[in-house]
């Protein structure tokens, strides 16, 4: 035996550099694990801070090209890193996310579960943020309506969907 593992040195886990436990294995678009030296779709760089604006528009780009995986990472940067105000708006958004790359791997239970709690955590933050209106350009009532008919879809269904088909649309109806 050599003393690798999976391309890792002496077996142990991988680490980014500041000693964090963080796989190096590449991915694929739905965030799945490949193989070792295999091609995949290039990571999110994590603790980005972005503007809300920017936020919005960078995971409308990744949801319309089929990546919720990389999708829900840029939330989870605003989360981490936004107002406290607004953290469960983005943890929110960031769940939705997180359900639709579960349904799109063919986890309907986990996905339908993902996107309701999602949904629900969205509505929650809309009502308690009175004068909100649509922050960001978001369609808050859209996303959660999106949500809980993907929802009952999928557990309809029993199969996984495609996530290029079921993107929603953040800031409402393509026009």
């Amino acid at each position: 035996m050599s003393g690798t593992s999976g391309g890792r040195q002496g077996g142990g886990r991988d680490r980014d550099t500041a000693g964090r436990a963080r796989s190096a294995r590449p991915r694929d678009g739905l965030g799945r694990p490949l193989p070792y030296g295999a091609n995949g779709v290039g990571r999110q760089p994590e603790g980005v801070v972005r503007s809300p604006e920017d936020t919005v528009t960078q995971a409308q780009a990744l949801l319309d090209a089929g990546k919720p995986f990389h999708a829900h990472e840029v939330f989870e940067d605003a989360w981490k890193s936004g107002p406290e105000g607004e953290r469960a708006l983005w943890r929110g958004l960031a769940q939705l996310a997180v359900g639709l790359t579960h349904a799109a791997r063919g986890n309907t239970t986990g996905g339908a579960r993902l996107l309701r709690r999602g949904a629900g955590a969205v509505e929650e933050w809309a009502a308690g943020a009175v004068g909100q209106g649509r922050p960001y350009g978001l369609e808050l009532t859209e996303l959660t309506s999106w949500a809980r008919g993907l929802a009952t879809v999928v557990e309809r269904e029993g199969a996984a969907i495609s996530a290029v088909a079921w993107a929603p649309r953040l800031r409402g109806r393509r026009g």
